[in-house]
C-alpha cells in the first residue's frame, strides 16, 4: 500500500540539476572563502599580535551571540517557505521581530559587560562606544545579511544566495585592505569603524535586493518559537565548545601557538564551506521530501553523505598540499602554522559526515532530536577539549578534536536512522489502520 507523500525518485538523474547548480556556484564559493581568508590575513599582519588577539576575542563572543540573535527563526523561514511560498510574509515578519528584539538585548548586555574585560581605548566612554559598535556590526548587521541569504535559499534562488555570500566576503576584504593597507589602521578601534561602515553598506544592499519578494506581516508564529530555540541552542553550545580550547591554550601555552592555532582553525572553517554549500542546496528539497516522513528521504540523504565525504576529502587534501604557502600570507612569525593546518585539515571529513545527518533531522522538523545530539556533543566536547588542551597542549587539543568529531558521526547517524525507522513504522501502522 502506498504511503502518503511524494516518494523520492530513484537513481541519480533527479540530482543532475542540483549538481550543475553546485558546480556553477563552486567558483563563486571558492572566491568567497579565499576572500575571507585574505581578510583574516590582512588583519593578522597589520593589527599586530596584541590588537589582533583582542579582535579575535571580541569576535568570538559575537560569534556565540549571533547564534542566539533571532532565536533560530531563520531555519523555520527556510523550512516553511520551501514548502509553502504563501507563508513568506508571516515568516519574514516573525524573523524581523525576533532578530531586532533579541539583537538589541544582546548588544546592550555586551556593551555593559565586555568593557570590564577588554580595553580598546584609554577613554572609558570611547571604549564602550567602540565595543558597542563592534557588537552591532557582528551581531545585528551580520544577522540581517545572513537572513537575506536564507530568504533566497527558501525561494530556491541559489544564485542570488551565493551573490550575497561572495559579495559580503569581497566587501570585507576591500574594507580590510582600505583600512589597513591604504589608510594604515593598526588598532581594533580604528578597524571597528571601517568594519561597521562595510556591514551597513552590505546590509542596505541586501534589504534592497529582497524588496520585491514581498512585504513582511509583523506577527509571531508561536508554534515555531520552540523549534527555533531547539535549532539555535546547539549552535550556541557548539560555539562555546569551539572557543574552550582557545581559552585554555591562551592560559598554558605561548602566544605564537595560540595565534597559529586560531589561524589553522579559521582555515578549517573555510574548508568546510564547500560542504556547507552542498547542505544549503539540499535543505529546501529535503524539507519537501521529508514532509510526509523522514524515511521518504533516506536514499537522498545517503547520496548527500557520499557527495559530502568526497567534497570534504578534496578540501582536506587541498589544505594539506597548500599549507606551506600560509606563512607568506600571515607572516613568518607563525612558526607552527603549517604543521597545525596539516594536522587539523582532516577533521573536515567527519565534520561533513555528521553535518549531513543533523541537517536531515532539521529539514524534517525533528529539532528536539537534532538539538539533543548537537547539544550533548557540544557539552561533552567542551569538557574534553578544555581538559585535553590543559593536560597536553597542543597535541591533546588536536586529539580531542578528532575524538569529538568521530563521536558526533556515530551519535548523529544513530539518531537519524532511529527516526527513519520510527517514521517508516508509523507509516505502515497508519496504512494498516486506514485499510
Amino acid at each position: 500500500m502506498a504511503t502518503d507523500g511524494v516518494t523520492e525518485q530513484r537513481g541519480y538523474k533527479p540530482f543532475l540539476p542540483m549538481l550543475m547548480s553546485y558546480v556553477a556556484s563552486g567558483g563563486s564559493l571558492v572566491l568567497g572563502a579565499a576572500a575571507q581568508l585574505l581578510t583574516f590575513a590582512i588583519l593578522a599582519r597589520w593589527l599586530g599580535v596584541h590588537e589582533f588577539s583582542v579582535f579575535v576575542a571580541i569576535t568570538a563572543v559575537a560569534n556565540i551571540a549571533v547564534h542566539l540573535c533571532g532565536l533560530g527563526a531563520m531555519e523555520c523561514l527556510v523550512r516553511r517557505v520551501a514548502r509553502d511560498r504563501a507563508i513568506y510574509p508571516q515568516m519574514l515578519g516573525h524573523n524581523i521581530i525576533l532578530t531586532s528584539g533579541s539583537g538589541a538585548a544582546l548588544v546592550l548586555l555586551g556593551a555593559v559587560v565586555l568593557p570590564f574585560f577588554f580595553t580598546l581605548s584609554p577613554d572609558r566612554m570611547t571604549n564602550v562606544a567602540v565595543i558597542t559598535l563592534m557588537l552591532v556590526t557582528n551581531i545585528l548587521l551580520v544577522r540581517v545579511i545572513v537572513l537575506t541569504e536564507q530568504i533566497f535559499i527558501a525561494h530556491t534562488d541559489f544564485a542570488s544566495a551565493n551573490k550575497v555570500v561572495v559579495g559580503f566576503a569581497a566587501a570585507r576584504t576591500v574594507a580590510a585592505a582600505l583600512a589597513c593597507i591604504a589608510f594604515g589602521a593598526t588598532t581594533v578601534a580604528s578597524w571597528a569603524v571601517w568594519q561597521f561602515l562595510c556591514h551597513v553598506l552590505v546590509a542596505v544592499c541586501c534589504m534592497w535586493s529582497v524588496r520585491l519578494l514581498g512585504a513582511p506581516s509583523y506577527r509571531l508564529v508561536r508554534e515555531e518559537l520552540p523549534q527555533g530555540l531547539y535549532f539555535s541552542i546547539p549552535f550556541i553550545l557548539r560555539a562555546l565548545r569551539q572557543n574552550a580550547d582557545l581559552l585554555v591554550l591562551s592560559l598554558v601555552t605561548t602566544a605564537e601557538i595560540v595565534a597559529s592555532y586560531s589561524v589553522a582553525r579559521r582555515i578549517l572553517e573555510s574548508s568546510y564551506l564547500s560542504v556547507e554549500a552542498l547542505n544549503r542546496l539540499i535543505y529546501p528539497g529535503s524539507a519537501r521530501a521529508t514532509a510526509a516522513g523522514l524515511h521518504h528521504a533516506l536514499q537522498r540523504v545517503r547520496r548527500v553523505l557520499a557527495a559530502a565525504t568526497v567534497i570534504s576529502l578534496a578540501a582536506a587534501v587541498t589544505v594539506f598540499v597548500l599549507a606551506p604557502i600560509l606563512p607568506y600570507l600571515f607572516g613568518k612569525e607563525y612558526l607552527s602554522l603549517v604543521g597545525f593546518a596539516r594536522t587539523l585539515c582532516w577533521v573536515v571529513v567527519p565534520l561533513a559526515m555528521w553535518s549531513v545527518a543533523v541537517e536531515a533531522l532539521g529539514a524534517s522538523g525533528d529539532h528536539a532530536a537534532r538539538a539533543a545530539v548537537m547539544g550533548f556533543g557540544s557539552i561533552a566536547g567542551t569538557g574534553l577539549a578544555a581538559w585535553a588542551s590543559w593536560y597536553a597542549p597542543p597535541a591533546g587539543t588536536f586529539i580531542s578534536f578528532y575524538v569529538i568529531e568521530i563521536a558526533m558521526v556515530v551519535a548523529s547517524w544513530s539518531v537519524f536512522l532511529h527516526f527513519v525507522r520510527r517514521d517508516r513504522q508509523a507509516a505502515i501502522t497508519f496504512g494498516s489502520g486506514s485499510a
